[in-house]
């Protein structure tokens, strides 16, 4: 194993998380004292993030790129997780696409991809990991990223946001089967968010600056503080429950068209 095995350690995967959101939730995990598991599509993407954080916290992240839309893969990383560090306590499906295109013309292309990606690896992962944490008896927290726009519609986004209204309703569905087990499960909502990808669109930070109540788009962090406070004991009466993270945005909803 790549630590000894500590009972009260947790033990988190975390899918899409070569950067952005992803690799901020990892990083926040990592200074709370887990161990992550730290997967990616891209190879390289993947070993960089995992070689960076265990430069800054010793050690404690193993980066295993993969497509977390693959049951094969996800029922592997799994078990990659235990045979490291022995148990999965937390699994964060951070995994996702957006593919934008307008209604009339998207293509059944896309929306598979956007299925697949979205629902598919979001909801075989929180199975594959409950399955284990059921097995281990600890417990544990299994989290979903949805959207805003699972809660507002946005112009050509159709597909990506009824993959994300869906997670959400997964999560209470999930309730029922996972309780018994100590198992919570929720979903947090991003809004408009600064990352690697946002950050390059012109006019992005200024535009949602403008629009956002609190007068600036989220950062990575913000979004990765939730997420890990989602994932803790600090609440571990919370669950079924969808938290909207997007700086008073969808209170008002002013259009960025």
């Amino acid at each position: 194993m790549l630590l000894t095995e500590n009972e009260k350690q947790p033990v988190a995967i975390v899918t899409g998380a070569g950067q952005g959101i992803g690799f901020a939730i990892c990083r926040e995990l990592m200074k709370q004292g887990a161990a992550v598991v730290l997967n990616d599509l891209d190879a390289e993407l993947t070993t960089q993030a995992a070689d960076q954080l265990n430069k800054e916290f010793g050690k404690g992240c193993l980066g295993v790129p993969g497509n977390a839309a693959d049951v094969t893969f996800i029922n592997n990383l799994v078990a990659t997780a235990v045979k490291n560090f022995g148990k999965v306590t937390i699994a964060i499906a951070n995994a996702g696409i957006t593919l934008f295109g307008d209604f009339f013309t998207y293509t059944p292309e896309a929306f598979q991809q956007v299925m697949d990606l979205n629902l598919r690896g979001t909801f075989f992962l929180a199975q594959a990991v409950a399955r284990q944490i059921k097995e281990q008896q600890t417990g544990g927290s299994i989290l979903f990223m949805s959207s805003v726009t699972g809660h507002q519609a946005h112009k050509n986004l159709a597909a990506y946001g009824m993959t994300k209204a869906a997670v959400e309703m997964l999560a209470k569905n999930l309730v029922i089967e996972l309780s018994a087990y100590k198992i919570t499960v929720n979903a947090i909502a991003p809004g408009a968010t600064l990352t690697e990808r946002t950050v390059s669109e012109e006019d992005y930070e200024s535009t949602w600056s403008r629009l956002t109540p609190l007068g600036r788009p989220a950062s990575p962090e913000d979004i990765a503080q939730a997420a890990v406070f989602l994932t803790s004991d600090k609440a571990r009466h919370i669950t079924g429950q969808t938290i909207v993270i997007d700086g008073g945005w969808s209170s008002i909803s002013p259009s960025p068209y």
